[in-house]
């Protein structure tokens, strides 16, 4: 790659930025190269394009026909700063692989790193592309601490919010205050053990320790919401049969429970209903959450558990995608499984399918 390349000397190195573009190899095994290399045309276009409108004379681009990666080594600072640091690096990164992804359709990782005389191109390429790996990994474990934490405190300050307007009976206010407490107590155990509900520790153990009352965790689940189905005047109905308990720690249903709803409440109609279904079923416990919204289509449904994929009214409604991927972890490490298909109130259903448990442990929490 990149036969005849100027690497100018400078003090910490020369920034070296990465774009690959890993589909690439998989569309030559399936449709051959005549459609790889469209693709490459379209990546290679964009990428020249979008490069062109942040680097400045003497940076050099690289790009070698039939290889799915593009690099660029900066040799003077980007236009507007007086030398490459990380957040610009970052910044010049995301603005040509967006334009990349828009043009080809397909995903484009990338990273940097900074270069160092003498230069061995492909060994930094593979360092800048780890480099890149871990910094998602950092933001995709910080955004899911974040996502999960902001239910909870949504939570408690709409309740003390409440409070605060006055004019509420005093067994209705102990309750609110019973219910910001218990939220306020989760969160501290959410804090403590946040590397056991982040999506990268996948080898936690969160399955079959403890039994919890499904029932009861759908209750709380829905005093954690209310705040959030008050202010949309929604309407929450609930129908669980008495008694089923399901092998899973009582925290994780809890937290898997507030995510569907919270679902829910973010995409279903203003006004509108929330639906909520549990029984015990042979060894499973099924639960159904259901909304009137838009619903997800038949081809969504398929990646809208995947991280960072949002509903097709995402652009009118806060969030970052995480919680329905956290919903499915969940319920897949106790040994059970989430699933979406049509409502009949005009939204989607989820069904979460949980392993049966015929007796409550007995262990101190």
């Amino acid at each position: 790659m990149a036969s005849a390349i100027s690497l100018p000397a400078a003090n910490g190195g020369v920034p070296l930025l990465v774009l690959r573009v890993p589909e690439f190899e998989h569309i030559a095994w399936r449709e051959g190269k005549r459609a790889a290399r469209r693709v490459e045309l379209r990546a290679s276009q964009a990428f020249a394009a979008a490069s062109q409108r942040v680097l400045r004379r003497g940076d050099s681009r690289i790009h070698d026909r039939g290889r799915d990666i593009f690099a660029v080594l900066v040799a003077g600072p980007p236009r507007g700063t007086s030398r490459p640091n990380p957040s610009v690096c970052r910044a010049m990164l995301q603005r040509i692989a967006s334009e990349m992804a828009a043009e080809t359709g397909l995903q484009v990782e990338s990273g940097w790193t900074l270069t160092q005389i003498p230069l061995d191109l492909e060994a930094e390429i593979e360092i800048a592309l780890e480099r890149g790996a871990r910094e998602r990994e950092r933001y995709e474990f910080f955004a899911a601490v974040g996502h999960e934490l902001r239910t909870p405190l949504a939570s408690i300050r709409g309740y003390l919010e409440t409070l605060l307007d006055g004019e509420i009976d005093v067994p209705t206010s102990l309750h609110f205050l019973q219910t910001a407490q218990r939220e306020a107590l989760r969160m501290g155990r959410m804090i403590d053990g946040m590397f056991e509900f982040s999506l990268l520790d996948l080898s936690a153990g969160i399955a079959g320790a403890r039994v919890c009352d499904v029932g009861e965790q759908l209750g709380l689940a829905c005093d954690a919401v209310a705040p959030l189905a008050r202010a949309r005047r929604m309407i929450v109905q609930r129908n669980v049969s008495a008694g089923a308990a399901a092998a899973i720690d009582p925290d994780a249903c809890l937290q898997l429970f507030i995510n569907l709803l919270e679902n829910a409440t973010k995409y279903g109609a203003d006004g509108g209903t929330i639906a909520i279904q549990g029984r015990t079923i042979g060894d499973k416990v099924v639960v159904t959450v259901e909304d009137d919204g838009p619903g997800i289509g038949a081809e969504d449904r398929a990646s809208v558990f995947d991280l960072s994929v949002r509903g097709k009214d995402a652009a009118l409604r806060r969030g970052a995608g995480i919680g329905l991927a956290i919903v499915k972890l969940i319920a897949e490490r106790c040994g059970g499984s989430v699933s979406v298909a049509d409502s009949m109130l005009g939204g989607a259903r989820f069904e979460v399918v949980l392993p049966a448990q015929a007796e409550f442990s007995t262990e101190p929490s």
